[in-house]
């Protein structure tokens, strides 16, 4: 090959999950390696076309590879079951087998980007022998950092349970050419594999064990914002609960409860899962939307009441934003427990979510909290002072080169 072949263009298929807290990290990546000039083809769907399209991508869509699902599947989808989420997966795969074995004879990819828990891409690399970078939105998990999830009597019992119904899956893909040995084969951060992981070197836990050569922790890939230090009359609660687990609407009414009569704006971001209109008729001071710009709100709140899904922490850290931690699942656990070391958040236990009165309680003292503001401008710091997108851009670019040059 010729150095100017090898220093040409390169071709990336780019493979994520139908979900919003995994793709948006990866757009300014993204943006930023097709403003140098590669391509990239965004295998994904159509709720995310518009920001994929804009970042300069080729969308392709997937939606039609989403396998049937009945109502019992949907309630445990919906519920996060790791056991039904790999299910899907495993048979969105073998619906895309014939397409992606199209696209890659025609195209040949120079490298295949996929998101940590999208099972179809990491098989599609492994099935052709592609080079692989997996894009981690979570924390990088192995048998140390696993640690610090603390998962349900339930999310045990599901995963156990699920074993039987995994292996069938599995099953049926050797024939088509996939070989994993397992799920968590799958999932798993493989310290051999080339990975971006979208959080600092600071923030991860048991960093030290994760391979530098092939970790790269180039903190939160977010939208540029700065933070509003400008006074305000009143300071402002922002209350989210994410975009998957976020029909709770007996919380969000705890919460207009215990901050209706109090000198501040509350504005909850409540998602589509319920009719906003159930919780009228609102106080003047509170406000609520299915959906916000978040990082735009979060450039103006003074403490965000947050399920701790990683985006969402991140996004309010590197907004130098105190958290009230809420987390609803094993991996959101990990989280709210790494922003508490940090300093910078305090756990809402079930109990006190339960109570108007503890929550106003909890809330008063937080935002009187100059420590905690404190520990959060000083996780802003160490975000901002990571490689970012361009960072995460020139890994990817390395490998690609890398790759062409051993070909």
């Amino acid at each position: 090959m010729s150095g100017t072949e090898q220093n040409g263009p390169l071709r990336i298929f780019w493979f994520c999950i139908p979900a919003y807290g995994h793709t948006n990290p990866t757009i300014e990546v993204v943006r930023e390696l097709c403003r140098r000039g590669h391509e990239v083809r965004y295998y994904s769907f159509a709720d995310f076309r518009e920001k994929i399209e804009d970042a300069g991508a080729v969308f392709v869509p997937c939606d039609g590879y989403l396998p049937p699902i009945d109502a019992r599947s949907e309630r445990r989808l919906r519920r996060v079951s790791t056991t039904e989420m790999s299910v899907q997966s495993f048979r969105t795969t073998a619906l895309m087998d014939a397409a992606l074995a199209q696209d890659v004879a025609a195209l040949r990819p120079d490298l295949i980007v996929s998101d940590s828990a999208c099972f179809w891409g990491k098989l599609t690399a492994q099935k052709y022998g592609l080079p692989l970078v997996c894009s981690t939105t979570t924390f990088a998990f192995n048998e140390h950092s696993s640690r610090y999830m603390h998962y349900s009597a339930a999310e045990m019992a599901d995963m156990i349970l699920g074993l039987p119904r995994l292996n069938r899956e599995l099953a049926r893909l050797r024939p088509l050419g996939y070989h994993a040995k397992s799920a968590l084969d799958i999932v798993r951060d493989k310290n051999d594999v080339d990975t971006i992981v979208y959080t600092s070197a600071l923030f991860q836990p048991f960093v030290e064990t994760f391979d530098p050569m092939h970790f790269r922790f180039v903190g939160p890939s977010v939208k540029a914002v700065e933070p509003d230090r400008a006074p305000r009359p009143r300071p402002r609660v922002y209350v989210s609960l994410g975009t998957v687990i976020n029909s709770h609407p007996e919380f969000y009414r705890n919460c207009i409860a215990a901050l209706r009569d109090e000198p501040v704006d509350l504005l909850i971001s409540c998602g589509l899962a319920f009719d906003p209109a159930c919780l009228d008729p609102l106080p003047a001071n509170v406000r609520v939307e299915p959906y916000v710009d978040q990082m735009e709100v979060l450039a103006q709140t003074d403490l965000f009441i947050t399920h701790c899904g990683m985006n969402s922490a991140s996004e309010a850290l590197y907004m130098g934003v105190p958290e009230l931690l809420y987390p609803l699942t094993g991996e959101q656990q990990a989280v709210a427990r790494r922003v508490t070391e940090m300093g910078a958040g305090r756990l809402l236990t079930r109990a006190e979510a339960e109570s108007p009165e503890r929550i106003r309680a909890v809330v008063h003292d937080l935002l009187l909290d100059g420590g905690l503001k404190r520990a959060a401008e000083a996780m802003r710091q160490d975000f901002l002072s990571c490689a970012g997108p361009a960072g995460a851009a020139d890994f990817i670019e390395q490998r690609g080169r890398e790759a062409r040059a051993q070909s």
